[in-house]
């Protein structure tokens, strides 16, 4: 017994030879202390390079940033940005929004002109920022009389043209037809004459008796020519040669009510 421990003989014996067979039984690896060996931290350091090399790479499965541009293959335009869009060759603005100047210009001849024509495809644009400006001029030239009458020209002109453009469908052929925004254009452009007499009106007064006579004579007249004016375009807009006096009549009806707003 030795440091307060002790065993027998044959427990001697057997630990013994435990040992001995385990001993014999491990395969204890060889190790060569003679080469250099690598640390910790060197080894740390090798193991993000092959890291980041690894991401370097390109590989086909990461994105590259390429999502949400364009193929620049052979159906791409030649003068095409990178977002696809060919902006040398957009059309302007005002087109786009369909404001044709040579169109208003056009029809405004026309209506200002009692022998004058249009082409078909300029009283079918759909063009309601000319009728937009003559409403306000005559608005305005009301305002001189001091009467706002903007709610008037409006209503009455908004329930004149879908009048007018249930009548004109059913006047015209099966072939022939007209839409509800060129109704409103039209009618729109001919109220010209009628915004000429607001400022007319608001020059001279013609509520004198010597000048109420003239007056009418003067509100009649502009009836009678937005009524022509507007009755030739719908004619030639609809192939209606032979039917303008039945065109004009509720045309006139309908531009009387805006000479009643004029002189009164």
């Amino acid at each position: 017994m030795s440091n307060g421990f002790w065993m027998d003989d044959g427990q001697q014996q057997q630990g013994g030879w435990n040992t001995q067979t385990n001993q014999q039984d491990m395969g204890w690896g060889q190790f060569d202390y003679s080469q250099p060996q690598q640390t910790q931290q060197q080894a740390g350091n090798d193991y993000y390079q092959q890291q980041s090399q690894q991401y370097q790479q390109p590989q086909n499965n990461y994105y590259g940033g390429q999502m949400f541009l364009p193929n620049t293959g052979t159906g791409a335009l030649p003068n095409a940005a990178p977002d696809g869009e060919d902006y040398e060759n957009e059309p302007p603005l005002l087109e786009e929004l369909g404001i044709n100047f040579s169109h208003i210009k056009e029809k405004t001849i026309a209506v200002l002109n009692p022998t004058g024509s249009a082409t078909v495809e300029v009283i079918a644009d759909q063009d309601l920022a000319g009728p937009l400006v003559f409403c306000l001029i005559f608005g305005a030239a009301l305002l001189l009389h001091g009467k706002l009458s903007f709610g008037f020209i409006y209503g009455v002109g908004g329930l004149g043209c879908v009048g007018i453009y249930a009548l004109m469908n059913l006047m015209a052929t099966d072939e022939k037809n007209i839409s509800f925004t060129c109704t409103a254009s039209v009618l729109g452009y001919c109220l010209l004459p009628m915004a000429l007499l607001s400022i007319v009106t608001a020059v001279l007064s013609f509520k004198v008796s010597f000048q109420g006579i003239v007056g009418y004579f003067v509100s009649a007249l502009a009836v009678l020519w937005c009524s022509s004016a507007s009755s030739k375009l719908f004619v030639i807009a609809l192939s209606m040669d032979h039917q303008r006096l039945l065109v004009a009549y509720p045309c006139v009806l309908l531009y009387s009510v805006f000479a009643l707003l004029a002189i009164f």
